[in-house]
């Protein structure tokens, strides 16, 4: 019996010229985050186009303030668990904060990385300013796809004045116009959109020739993606505006951890169907033992 889930079992690999496919064809593209086996397991299962190993896993995972403290070796830990879980989508891997900002060598190292460690198809950086475009252009011409991202970044969310929209005035819009028209140059092949008002993504959209993938960026991207913690409410809080809610299993895990909890207090838990037995004569043999 195949292992695949039943999502997965039908279809083959996803790839770039199928993504790309599917954009001419107007057929949304669907992008999850995951982390881990089971995250991917169940994007999978789904039927996902594309599976993002998001840095956001600093903040829904290792517990940690922002996305800034992630380190390239606690990526690739969950990169390479969800590569495991993963079996047709396409997998992408955030390169994080430090990874390849320095220089295109450090960058193009960075992402081979997560090639050959991790298993990822791709690697997606954050910003469309300058360093970001030559990054993005030095990894695309190691053989590494690359995926851009503008509009909310937030590796550099304090630059931006925190974790808000991006593009609410003209300049701002023209900027992160600028910086997706230089990252489709540089040769990415998809780019995601980020908390940019819907009206910026409806007039930019005619003009990138690559699949964009929104988060909070309006209908008219040729894809979504929503963090796999916030869509099915394993979080305290609602989360950001865009975050649509499809299950709650943050209480749903609180309330059976405390059911079980109360079931050791009590001795309710284990009862005898949840022990095993031994031959009697067995039993005999090794008490006598004992007692010698």
């Amino acid at each position: 019996m195949s292992s695949k889930p039943a999502a997965a079992a039908g279809r083959g690999q996803i790839t770039i010229p199928h993504l790309r496919a599917l954009k001419d064809a107007g057929t949304p593209i669907v992008m999850v985050t995951a982390y881990d086996y089971p995250s991917a397991r169940a994007a999978e299962a789904a039927g996902v186009d594309i599976v993002l190993v998001g840095d956001s896993g600093a903040q829904t995972v290792l517990g940690y303030p922002s996305t800034v403290p992630v380190s390239t070796d606690e990526m690739l830990v969950l990169a390479a668990a969800t590569r495991r879980g993963t079996t047709t989508a396409l997998l992408v891997a955030d390169l994080p904060f430090g990874s390849y900002e320095v220089s295109d060598e450090q960058a193009v190292a960075t992402a081979i990385r997560f090639v050959k460690e991790a298993g990822a198809d791709a690697v997606k950086l954050e910003g469309g300013g300058v360093m970001s475009v030559r990054r993005a252009a030095a990894v695309v011409a190691a053989g590494v796809p690359v995926m851009g991202h503008v509009g909310l970044t937030p590796q550099t969310a304090t630059a931006l004045g925190g974790y808000k929209a991006q593009g609410r005035n003209a300049d701002s819009a023209i900027a992160i116009a600028r910086g997706a028209l230089a990252l489709q140059e540089a040769g990415c092949f998809s780019l995601v959109f980020e908390a940019v008002p819907n009206a910026v993504t409806a007039a930019l959209m005619p003009r990138v020739g690559i699949p964009v993938i929104g988060i909070g960026a309006g209908p008219d991207t040729d894809g979504q993606v929503l963090v796999f913690h916030d869509l099915l409410g394993i979080r305290d809080g609602g989360g950001a505006r865009f975050v649509k809610r499809y299950a709650d299993l943050q209480q749903a895990m609180n309330d059976g951890v405390a059911a079980y909890a109360d079931d050791v207090r009590s001795g309710a838990y284990p009862t005898a169907e949840h022990g095993y037995s031994i031959d009697p004569v067995q039993l005999a043999r090794f008490t006598e033992t004992l007692d010698d």
